[in-house]
């Protein structure tokens, strides 16, 4: 057996599993030389359904694992898990009914052993929490190694709480990142260098391009020397960039072929920030999108907003893309007085009097996340 390690080393391991949860298998093995026990195991149980299962364990054959898990962690004595944070082992059931069961003949005796000690380490509703379990070997538990798992059950429990707490962070930053990789606008995360730290798909494609923006050396580089000047200034420190976020700030960008995009900042989310891979280096984000007017991505929404009839809808749609009256009556085979009669239907459901005003509206609604 190892030597027991000391209180203080044993804590420091069972700390550092908080945050590395692979150090977990490390930690049972000092675990079970500190409590000097021949077996020592995280578990999780299920109180309804009885099954168990083993994450962690050191001091039982694998065999025996696989059959707790596939049968006799449902005659486990443990009928009722024990309150948070209390050591309980066999004497607290019917010793003699215990001894006639099946958990002990079958699979507790077969390995040279009399008695098993639990200690629940989750105060939540979880439906299957974790457990330390102890095997003390052929003898009960000894009032010493109650004491021992006593003593340790905090930390373990402080430990595991640090575990879910990660776990429930990452899984909400990749869930968050998966959806800024899923936008039809461009998300480009920059260190205080303008360093790309991250870009989604949609930026990736505006950077293949090499027009309006570029990566050069890993550098984010617009086209615009003023675009430059400004990105430099922003996003110098994460500060700057929030208030420029919380301004609303907005870099205007054109091509070669002038045609116009928009960069705008966005403050970057804690919980997005921590998903990425040089986390601390991430000061904030640019959110970049063609500045064009598509009546088909905001008809579906201004049609909810204002209630328009699919015939006002079509007439709205065509004066944004082609148009006034002349025009739309030609694109739409109907007479220029029906263009009318539904242009001044939808003037009065949008409160807009001037077909330029209309274009305004529409564009308002044009959504840069979709196409």
């Amino acid at each position: 057996m190892p030597r027991p390690p000391k209180p203080s080393e044993l804590i420091e391991t069972i700390y550092d599993a908080g945050l590395h949860p692979e150090l977990w298998s490390e930690v049972v093995v000092k675990l079970n030389a500190f409590i000097g026990s021949q077996a020592c195991g995280l578990i999780s149980k299920d109180p309804v359904s009885k099954s168990g299962a083993t994450h962690y364990y050191c001091g039982v054959d694998p065999y025996y694992i696989q059959l707790y898990a596939e049968t006799y962690s449902r005659y486990d004595p443990l009928a009722r898990l024990p309150r948070y944070g209390e050591v309980r082992n066999i004497p607290l059931v019917d010793f003699d009914e215990y001894r006639r069961g099946r958990f002990y003949q079958e699979w507790l005796r077969p390995q040279g052993c009399v008695d098993v000690a639990n200690v629940v380490l989750e105060q939540s509703k979880s439906p299957c929490p974790m457990l330390m379990t102890v095997i003390p070997g052929r003898e009960m538990l000894g009032a010493e190694q109650r004491a021992r798992m006593q003593f340790l059950a905090p930390h373990a429990s402080r430990a595991l709480l640090i575990n879910r707490a990660i776990e429930r962070k990452q899984q909400r930053a990749v869930a968050l990142a998966d959806v800024v990789d899923r936008l039809n606008a461009g998300v480009i995360l920059l260190d205080s260098t303008c360093h790309i730290i991250h870009s989604n798909p949609a930026a990736a494609t505006i950077l293949d391009v090499d027009d309006v923006l570029r990566s050069v050396s890993g550098r984010l580089v617009a086209r615009s020397s003023a675009a430059n000047s400004a990105l430099r200034d922003i996003f110098r420190d994460t500060s700057e960039a929030a208030l420029a976020a919380s301004s609303g700030r907005k870099i205007p960008l054109m091509s070669h072929d002038g045609s116009y995009y928009v960069a705008q900042i966005i403050a970057l989310p804690s919980l997005l920030r921590d998903g990425v891979a040089e986390r601390s280096s991430a000061v904030g984000a640019l959110f970049i999108w063609k500045a064009e007017l598509d009546g088909r991505s905001c008809a579906g929404l201004i049609d909810r907003t204002f209630e328009l009839t699919p015939a006002e809808l079509r007439v709205l749609q065509s004066i944004v893309d082609v148009g006034g009256v002349p025009e739309t009556a030609v694109a739409l085979g109907i007479a220029e007085t029906t263009v009318k009669t539904h242009l001044h239907r939808v003037f009065a459901k949008t409160g807009v009097s001037r077909q330029a005003d209309l274009v305004k509206l529409a564009a308002g609604f044009s959504n840069p996340l979709v196409h």
